[in-house]
């Protein structure tokens, strides 16, 4: 291994990893890098937890820091002209709005089109910060079919302290998501812990499990209409599929939900044509972050950015407006 920093990484291990292998974790962030030699690197100490070394098999924690040494001559990350949709951008931040339906980084079964690859052909300057190589700059992710804002560090530095920011959960999180019901309330907040689902080891579940986590949500209704409501969500933790399991959890889930929605939302809507209709028409959840608050890592300025309603979010409310009583 080299005795100097090229080749260095930090992770911030977020939860979406929660639970995995460290040496299934190092694998699946340097794909060109086999589980066995990923083995042998973290006992040998070239890859630690914090600052302590781990065998193979330890399964790692939301916020915990993964960091190493590694050397890959052979590692391609080739880039892709994938569009990027730049609401702000300066030597430190490029704040994207997402497009639903593009993954963020490179996984199995995802080596082309990503987020990732957009980002080293538009800016290659960033290639390497983070330390690994198919998360140029990047801090946190949105789900596939998940659109809206997102934070993007340019620099090290800049990464670092945004890392910071979300470890530390001051980085202020606004979603816009269409659910299914209507309230007596205005406003509420969800408290249920998360964890891997029993059975199905791809999906989280609100469970009482020992090893789930405290996840916090407060929503607020901006519209209601016959059946379908559109609801403000401020997160106070970043669980993953975070907004998605609570509202499923409460008998609200989110419009066009695939894992955690309603089976056959059409069937309970047979009364309703128009409003049968345009759900049926919906080919993702309907779920958008609307606006990120931060700190600027370089000025310490506090910035609020917002990302513009997606159009076939827009296409929906106003199948509602047109199908369906405004409640309020």
């Amino acid at each position: 291994m080299p005795d100097n920093r090229k080749g260095s990484f930090s992770i911030l291990v977020d939860n979406y990893d929660i639970g995995k292998r460290l040496d299934t974790f190092i694998v699946s962030f340097f794909p060109e890098l086999s589980r066995n030699i990923a083995s042998k690197l973290i006992r040998q100490g070239f890859i630690k937890v914090g600052n302590s070394i781990k065998k193979p098999s330890f399964k790692v924690h939301a916020d915990e820091l993964v960091s190493g040494c590694i050397t890959l001559k052979k590692f391609h990350f080739t880039p892709e002209p994938v569009d990027l949709d730049i609401i702000f951008e300066d030597p430190a931040l490029l704040i994207i709005n997402k497009q639903p339906g593009i993954v963020v980084h490179p996984s199995p079964g995802h080596d082309h089109g990503t987020l990732a690859h957009g980002l080293i052909y538009h800016r290659p300057e960033i290639a390497g910060v983070g330390g690994v190589p198919i998360r140029p700059g990047i801090v946190h992710r949105l789900d596939k079919d998940t659109s809206g804002i997102m934070v993007v560090a340019k620099t090290q530095s800049a990464y670092e302290h945004l890392a910071s920011q979300f470890k530390t959960r001051m980085i202020g999180k606004t979603y816009l998501g269409f659910v299914h019901g209507v309230f007596e309330k205005e406003n509420g907040r969800i408290v249920l812990n998360i964890g891997r689902h029993k059975s199905n080891r791809k999906k989280m579940a609100a469970t009482d499990d020992t090893r789930a986590r405290y996840a916090e949500t407060h929503w607020k209704v901006k519209k209601q209409f016959d059946r379908i409501s559109l609801l403000e969500f401020d997160i106070k933790t970043g669980r993953t599929h975070q907004i998605r399991v609570h509202c499923s959890a409460i008998k609200h889930p989110i419009v066009g939900d695939p894992v955690y929605g309603l089976k056959r939302p059409h069937k309970l809507l047979a009364d309703m044509p128009r409003l049968k209709n345009a759900v049926k028409a919906v080919h993702r959840q309907m779920l958008h972050a609307w606006r990120l608050a931060l700190t600027h890592p370089n000025t310490g300025e506090q910035l609020q950015f917002e990302a513009p309603i997606p159009e076939d979010m827009i296409g929906f409310q106003k199948a509602m407006q047109s199908g369906c009583r405004i409640l309020n």
